[in-house]
């Protein structure tokens, strides 16, 4: 049986997010249009006939940082670098110019003595394209695949080339998952759930609200066997934001509530009860990031 862990790397936004929850089939990471969405990194297990990949999706690295957060995701996905894992993914988005930030990638996995495979994602969108600029790098990767990691298009060879690199191992050395009716993830249900209601502010907020928000869940208690109670707060910089995540007559966050219960309670496949409110705390990055 084949056994591995996979690294995914590239600059934010490039997809990475989006291609573990497609393979594992599941939400493993949240997944938004905008850039540093993943603040640390997350495992999805794949498993089929032929063994497990172990998809390491780390926090995109930023050329600039300028506050405490952006440094913590940048030192995070830094130190994965330096943990044990069997094969990296070099993902790179062709839709953007090759630039300084995506030379600071580059220069980091050309330090990477694994395989690496370099995965050229969004090739469903070709109104913008430098995909030429990036396949210039085939002569320096071996193995270049070019994927729809949003439309799942061309997944298949990529995850055959995976297990093909990655190591034997006997059925006794692999750890024992189970059956997984949901991925198994690194990170414990109170992150996971704050990871989803995150996801649906970035997504209902549009450009308004900062990435200076997060999401803290301070309860999860069964009511019953049949209802779980969850308590969370939206943390944010200013109290001009917290207006606006509350929105006039509370709708916004009603709404946020909303859809953020619905995708909980698939996830648990439970009913749930979730009270969201907003607060201001100017100091929540030294705190909870």
């Amino acid at each position: 049986m084949k056994s591995g862990v996979v690294l995914l790397i590239g600059r934010p936004n490039v997809g990475k997010s989006t291609f573990v929850n497609t393979i594992v089939g599941t939400k493993v990471s949240i997944t938004s249009p905008k850039p540093q969405t993943t603040r640390f990194p997350i495992q999805g297990i794949y498993q089929d006939k032929r063994g497990e990949l172990i998809f390491v999706d780390t926090p995109g690295i930023f050329d600039k940082v300028h506050d405490t957060l952006a440094k913590k995701i940048n030192r995070e996905t830094l130190k994965t670098l330096g943990t044990g894992f069997d094969v990296a993914i070099y993902m790179v988005d062709h839709t953007r110019r090759r630039d300084m930030e995506e030379s600071k990638v580059l220069g980091l996995v050309r330090q990477i003595n694994k395989p690496v495979l370099l995965v050229i994602n969004k090739i469903d969108y070709q109104d913008t394209s430098y995909i030429a600029q990036y396949r210039f790098l085939a002569d320096e990767f071996p193995h270049v695949f070019e994927i729809s990691a949003l439309k799942d298009k061309h997944i298949k060879p990529l995850l055959d080339k995976l297990f093909e690199l990655l190591p034997e191992r006997k059925a006794e050395d692999m750890p024992d998952h189970g059956i997984l009716i949901h991925p198994t993830l690194n990170i414990n249900s109170r992150i996971f759930i704050g990871e989803l209601i995150r996801e649906k502010i970035f997504l209902m907020t549009g450009d308004e609200i900062p990435y200076t928000s997060t999401v803290v869940v301070d309860e999860i208690t069964a009511r019953s066997k049949d209802l779980t109670f969850i308590k969370a707060r939206v943390l944010t910089t200013d109290v001009r934001y917290r207006k606006m995540l509350i929105g006039a007559g509370a709708r916004k966050i009603k709404e946020i509530g909303a859809y953020a219960r619905k995708e909980i309670e698939l996830a648990t496949k439970q009913k749930v009860y979730l009270e969201l409110t907003v607060e201001v705390d100017k100091h929540w990055q030294e705190l909870y990031s």
